[in-house]
């Protein structure tokens, strides 16, 4: 192998190191966030995102000021010894753009939230998917925006099926009831509504198929509501 071809192989394994290397800081920098989460602790969360003016979590956008006051009420109650909101981050799969600042992740989410109140604690189950954008600030990778899509948040004494699907109680069975009304989210069980995928399919690199699988369930909704009197 000639030295320009040398060259060129060991910089193609530096660039393939540096990435990896990249992947596993974001996600130590989400797995962090949901330990961080879990007790809201307000500072830690707070400064894993970057010091930007278009930063975005949920309903908050705007400074890390705004990331802290959408927290902030619901930081009081972590000093609560009842509270809790377990959010687990899970099968992330991260995508470092070429320009290597900047990535994109998607993660699973299952947890538990306790919230206590003076009428006493709300259990809820929850399961949903993180949709993140990161990107580097001053040589650390940070969170720009990060969205999550609840897909259930039932309690979990009632379940997240709705009582009129649950099949007859048979003997032996404890009686079951479906869950409290959910909340106004497109991606809500049982939406059957698909989050977008940022990446492609990692085997065929081809586009994934959610757009037209989400386009058919909104054709089947719009002609069931016509067909009711």
């Amino acid at each position: 192998m000639d030295v320009k071809g040398l060259e060129s192989r060991v910089k193609g394994l530096e660039e393939k190191v540096r990435i990896l290397q990249d992947i596993e800081e974001i996600n130590r920098l989400q797995r962090a966030y949901g330990f961080y989460l879990e007790h809201f602790m307000l500072d830690e969360i707070v400064d894993l995102f970057a010091d930007r003016n278009d930063l975005m979590l949920n309903g908050a956008e705007g400074t890390k000021d705004d990331i802290r006051k959408f927290f902030k009420n619901l930081s009081d109650l972590s000093l609560n010894p009842e509270f809790l909101h377990q959010a687990m981050q899970l099968s992330g799969v991260v995508d470092v753009n070429p320009d290597g600042k900047t990535a994109e992740g998607r993660w699973y989410s299952l947890g538990s939230v306790a919230l206590p109140s003076e009428k006493g604690v709300r259990p809820i189950s929850l399961n949903g998917i993180y949709t993140v954008e990161y990107l580097k600030d001053n040589d650390k990778w940070k969170l720009k925006h990060l969205k999550f899509h609840p897909i259930i948040l039932a309690s979990p004494t009632e379940g997240w099926v709705k009582k009129d699907r649950l099949p007859p109680v048979t003997a032996g069975e404890p009686p079951r009831r479906g869950p409290s009304k959910p909340l106004d989210a497109e991606a809500r069980y049982p939406s059957g509504y698909i989050v977008p995928f940022h990446f492609n399919h990692p085997v065929t690199g081809k586009k994934t198929s959610e757009a037209k699988h989400n386009a058919i369930l909104t054709e089947k909704k719009e002609a069931a509501k016509q067909q009711k009197p």
